[in-house]
């Protein structure tokens, strides 16, 4: 899990923040970068082909490697070869082909989390999910410092096309786990089968052998039935607790975007950022994480929750105030970990509520949509953040992304005071 967590997590950087980064190095406006940041759309929306990866063997490699396994053989292979050609393009020249391959390396790689999902549940029983998570997670974080601090070192002393090659081989090491991994046993839930009889009676499906009514049936099983088994499960809190997954993230994520278009403004170099943003903010991400692992054993998930979203929106601020003052490595260092320190907490306690929402007959495609809408609504806030700097200056641009925070405090509020998410679905 720690190999598969590295290979899900290398792409992700390397076609948002990394690549904002190297976007910037080579004079790309700052409006086109925003728009870039659309390309990670694809991890927003790939609750619609989930059930696709959930349920349709892939011909070929399904009779070599077993439904889960080539279903991510295919996405590390689609990731290194998007990678390989996106290190071959100079950005001024061909900002086209570079978007248009940046999206086809985020489509796989969500695609390849869809897999490792449903993988990950499938692999091991219930008892030790905590661990396959945890694991997986650490892998994540690794490739992510790799993926930042090892780009900036390559693209620092060499290039930007020699550290993209690179990040195309790092895809080996999924390859590897994926082909060294037994395919996991695909088991049967009864109740869950007995929900989609009845959900393809009321279709009028079951006594028509049709083409038309086989495809109808398996769209219902596919589809349909992991969004009724939520509700049926929640009831009309099932929107309250959509809407907050929608908004949780937010702030996070829109911030994110300029983050290394600002610190290059303020002057540090690669290297630099390399130091402090990747490496030391990695470690303080890990302890964030722990610490936020602790707190949600300690207390549920609701408080821990609450807590997460006050913090990072409070941390965006801090982004503001350094906006304002002269540029300082050590006061550079101590913003980015109350920022790290303050993700990891959020992310843990995040998790932990995703987890406790999702059913375990339809985890890969219920968490595409826990995940699609944690980050959706952030990626296309954030395709206009160039705009905004480029307008009213960073300071105005984190004061902005701590105040669309606010909606998470809100709904987290609204939740725990109806008392619906933490202590009854923790017992």
């Amino acid at each position: 899990m720690i190999f598969l967590g590295f290979s899900a997590g290398l792409p992700f950087s390397l076609v948002s923040t990394t690549l904002s980064a190297w976007l910037a190095d080579t004079q790309v406006s700052l409006s086109v970068i925003g728009y870039f940041s659309l390309v990670g759309a694809a991890y927003s929306i790939k609750v619609f082909w989930a059930p696709v990866v959930d349920r349709l063997p892939l011909p070929l490699f399904d009779r070599l490697l077993g439904k889960r396994r080539s279903w991510m053989l295919f996405a590390q292979l689609g990731v290194g070869i998007g990678l390989l050609g996106m290190s071959e393009l100079e950005p001024v020249n061909h900002l086209q082909e570079l978007a248009w391959l940046a999206t086809w390396v985020a489509f796989c790689s969500a695609t390849q989390d869809v897999a490792i999902d449903a993988y990950r549940i499938e692999a091991v029983a219930p008892q030790y999910q905590g661990a396959m998570a945890a694991t997986y997670v650490f892998g994540y974080r690794l490739s992510l410092l790799v993926a930042g601090a090892g780009v900036f070192y390559i693209a620092e002393y060499q290039s930007w096309h020699l550290a993209y090659e690179a990040m195309a081989a790092a895809m080996l090491v999924g390859v590897a786990a994926t082909l060294l991994v037994s395919e996991p046993e695909h088991a049967v839930d009864s109740r869950v089968r007995q929900l989609e009889e009845r959900i393809e009676t009321a279709l009028g499906v079951t006594q028509d052998s049709s083409c038309l009514a086989r495809l109808v049936a398996w769209f219902s099983d596919a589809v349909v039935s992991p969004f009724v088994e939520f509700f049926q499960r929640n009831g009309k809190a099932g929107v309250w607790i959509l809407a907050l997954i929608a908004v949780y993230k937010m702030s996070d994520i829109a911030m994110g975007v300029m983050a290394n278009p600002f610190y290059l403004e303020l002057g540090f170099s690669k290297k630099d950022i390399a130091d402090v943003s990747k490496i030391f903010g990695f470690f303080m991400t890990i302890i964030g994480t722990s610490l936020g692992g602790v707190l949600v054993v300690r207390f549920g998930i609701m408080r821990p929750l609450l807590l997460g979203a006050v913090i990072v929106a409070a941390t965006n601020l801090l982004f503001a105030a350094l906006a304002t003052v002269r540029p300082d490595i050590m006061l550079l260092a101590g913003v980015i970990s109350a920022d790290n320190l303050s993700g990891g907490i959020a992310s843990a306690a995040f998790i932990a509520y995703l987890s406790s929402l999702t059913n375990s007959a339809y985890t890969a495609t219920q968490y595409a949509l826990f995940s699609s809408l944690m980050t959706l609504p952030a990626k296309l806030i954030g395709g206009f953040s160039g705009d905004i700097v480029a307008d009213y200056g960073y300071y105005a641009f984190f004061t902005y992304s701590a105040v669309i925070g606010l909606p998470a405090l809100i709904l987290v509020m609204l939740l725990m005071r109806s008392g619906i998410g933490s202590d009854a679905r923790e017992r």
